[in-house]
């Protein structure tokens, strides 16, 4: 147990091959009325992350690659697990609040992954979205190696803040933050 937070130090790290459509995938409050957004959520107004768009308690997650799979990584921790910037090219912060307490993650059209349960219940989390190989998930690119982008998207409970950009180097990430 973390003294400063009274929650467990334990991260639940999870893969998944997530399949992507219209590079795009959704993290969504498991409310009884989780159906995710419809659409591209706008990008905050005054600090843009891009690739990650909050709204309520779902999240649009953007990827490079237009269609097929991607890696993606999930870790849900009562604490601050700390940015991988060494392995990731971008790296963006957003707050999200959770009615539930619980999340899944959601293939375009398709299948939901059940997230293990936040450490705090309902309230406010922060997510890190992590993003490497962007810019080499091109139309056309060979994907029988696997997966050529990766993400990584840490979850944890955090008070409300503004959103931030912790590292930028791709073309793609800046391509999303760019002004509608």
């Amino acid at each position: 147990m973390s003294e400063s937070t009274g929650l467990p130090d334990t991260v639940h790290a999870l893969h998944f091959d997530l399949h992507v459509s219209y590079a795009q995938a959704y993290l969504i409050d498991c409310t009884d009325d989780a159906e995710g957004p419809e659409d591209l959520l706008d990008d905050h107004p005054t600090h843009p992350v891009g690739i990650i768009r909050v709204e309520g308690g779902d999240a649009f997650l953007i990827t490079g690659l237009h269609t097929g799979t991607v890696d993606f990584n999930v870790a849900v921790a009562g604490h601050d697990p700390g940015a991988d910037l060494e392995g990731f090219e971008d790296v963006v912060e957003i707050s999200i609040e959770s009615e539930s307490g619980e999340f899944m993650l959601q293939e375009w059209g398709g299948e939901s992954h059940e997230l293990p349960a936040l450490p705090a219940g309902p309230g406010w989390y922060r997510l890190r979205y992590h993003a490497r190989g962007m810019d080499d998930a091109v139309d056309g690119v060979d994907l029988s190696n696997g997966p050529v982008d990766h993400y990584l998207l840490q979850i944890w409970p955090a008070e409300e803040s503004l959103p931030q950009v912790v590292k930028h180097s791709s073309a793609a990430a800046a391509y999303w933050r760019r002004p509608t």
